[in-house]
């Protein structure tokens, strides 16, 4: 999120950042958009009966906003079908693994337990299966001798601060859709 703020500093970068919305009160990133003169929102979905209903006030704050395209980073929720359909096109995600491989949690324990030798991270359109859909983008870090699930963390997360920022630059001006993203089938 922040590498996506301040990207869009930039006077030629095609989108601007309108809200930050997070569904936990404490979320680290809301104080980080504060500070950069983000609009930041907090819809917190215990406060909810029932997804539907989350995904309402959700929607409702998006539109406040006139969102267009939504960034999601570090959020932890399974978005509904509907909600997903309604954005297909306009909702992208970046997930810490070269999709379609190692979808879910626990990636980089994962990527060493499988003993593989590449890891990396995927900017993707969302789709209503999890971590998955039309893969935008992806960088790729090498697994080393040693490496424990910190280490080879904090080297694919470097790469996504450089992916997520120009893969939304694709998307916003136009450039990539769902059916001409580089892994659409």
């Amino acid at each position: 999120m922040a590498a996506l703020i301040e990207a869009a500093r930039a006077p030629d970068f095609p989108a601007e950042i309108a809200l930050v919305l997070s569904n936990k009160r404490d979320a680290g990133g809301l104080e980080r958009a504060r500070e950069a003169g983000v609009a930041t929102g907090i819809v917190e979905s215990r406060d909810y009966t029932d997804r539907e209903a989350f995904e309402a006030a959700v929607l409702e704050r998006l539109a406040a906003h006139r969102v267009d395209l939504i960034c999601l980073a570090g959020f932890m929720r399974i978005l509904s079908a509907p909600f997903v359909e309604r954005w297909r096109g306009r909702l992208i995600n970046i997930h810490p693994s070269l999709l379609p491989n190692l979808r879910g949690l626990h990636t980089h324990e994962r990527a060493l337990e499988a003993g593989l030798k590449e890891h990396g991270c995927t900017v993707h359109f969302v789709e209503s299966e999890l971590d998955a859909g039309p893969i935008i983008a992806q960088a790729r870090v090498p697994v080393l001798p040693g490496d424990d699930a910190e280490a080879l963390a904090a080297r694919v997360l470097a790469e996504e601060h450089k992916l997520y920022p120009r893969a939304l630059a694709e998307v916003a001006a136009g450039l990539v859709s769902p059916r001409a993203a580089p892994g659409a089938a």
